[in-house]
């Protein structure tokens, strides 16, 4: 049930906005093409119009398959007080502590991300671009969400505080008007020596902005009133919106929030896309710019693949889980 209200909740959101929202999403996705190394960035810049266009398709399968839903958000404060910093690291740890049901309740991203991780990095050792591509792409989604505030907490609209809406409105509405003024510089991709430790980083971060995203908001709509919201022209409809003068004072006060979460996101998926390529033994990726092989060459080198992954003496302990 839980899951089905947050499926009805982000469909209202999907629907009213075109931007973690649309915009912020392919900003991340494409952004962070540029911190790839050169053995990396001209397979990607090949592909820069699907990267970007592509770093949506994981909230469209939100509404048709059931078990998505939950592979954007985990609410940790489920959990209690400094969950965030007690809570298993690793799949097979968390099953046991809480079982599945429990958590794909209150969400899997993080353990969802060091899945997507593992696949990625298979696929560029069978070097099958297309893979490489709609991963790559998907991940840059999923870690765009591991830095909204907003996907770490069961106040995940302020429903619980009547500040429904404020989703949209940190992710979608604030971008939407400011996102041209952001500097997006953050250097080069760097190699993770645990990318799972890495993701549970950033959810840690994200969750400890909950308080003053919440708390701005309220104090705003305070003083503001009735001045919170005005009504724009989208298209054939005129809507209620979030006024100008209210975003623009809740962006002040937050400080550059939303900037640095963007900054935050590009970087760390940068990071993913190079970690992965390092871990697969750095195929050639020019190579695969206008190659497109055969399923019959792909079907071998999984089965080669899978030959590599028996023959290996130890297997780390947390690769053996996995989640849905």
């Amino acid at each position: 049930m839980k899951t089905l209200l947050k499926v009805i909740l982000f469909t209202g959101i999907f629907l009213l906005f075109s931007g973690w929202g649309f915009h912020a999403h392919r900003q991340i996705n494409r952004l962070a093409v540029f911190t790839l190394p050169p053995e990396m960035i001209g397979f990607y810049k090949a592909n820069l119009q699907y990267i970007s266009e592509a770093a949506v398709n994981a909230d469209r399968r939100r509404f048709a398959v059931v078990e998505e839903a939950p592979r954007h958000y985990i609410d940790i404060d489920h959990y209690g007080d400094s969950a965030v910093y007690k809570m298993p690291r690793f799949w097979n740890d968390a099953v046991e502590k809480f079982g599945e049901d429990t958590l794909k309740a209150y969400g899997i991203l993080p353990w969802h991300l060091y899945t997507m991780y593992f696949r990625l990095r298979d696929a560029f050792m069978v070097k099958d671009p297309s893979r490489i591509l709609s991963l790559s792409a998907d991940i840059g989604h999923y870690i765009a969400d591991a830095h909204v505030p907003l996907h770490t907490t069961e106040n995940y609209n302020g429903q619980l505080t009547g500040q429904e809406g404020i989703h949209a409105f940190w992710e979608s509405r604030i971008p939407e008007l400011f996102s041209t003024e952001y500097d997006y510089f953050v250097g080069k991709a760097t190699y993770l020596e645990n990318a799972q430790i890495a993701v549970w980083e950033a959810i840690v971060q994200s969750h400890r902005e909950v308080d003053s995203v919440l708390s701005i908001e309220k104090r705003l709509s305070e003083q503001f009133g009735e001045q919170k919201y005005s009504f724009e022209t989208k298209g054939k409809q005129t809507v209620r919106v979030y006024s100008y003068e209210f975003s623009k004072a809740y962006a002040e006060a937050l400080n550059g929030m939303i900037e640095r979460q963007m900054r935050l996101a590009i970087k760390m998926l940068g990071d993913f896309w190079f970690t992965a390529w390092v871990d697969a033994g750095q195929p050639d990726l020019k190579s695969l710019i206008n190659y497109k092989p055969t399923e019959a060459e792909l079907e071998q080198r999984r089965k080669e693949l899978e030959a590599w992954k028996q023959q290996r003496i130890k297997t780390r302990e947390h690769e053996s889980g996995t989640t849905p």
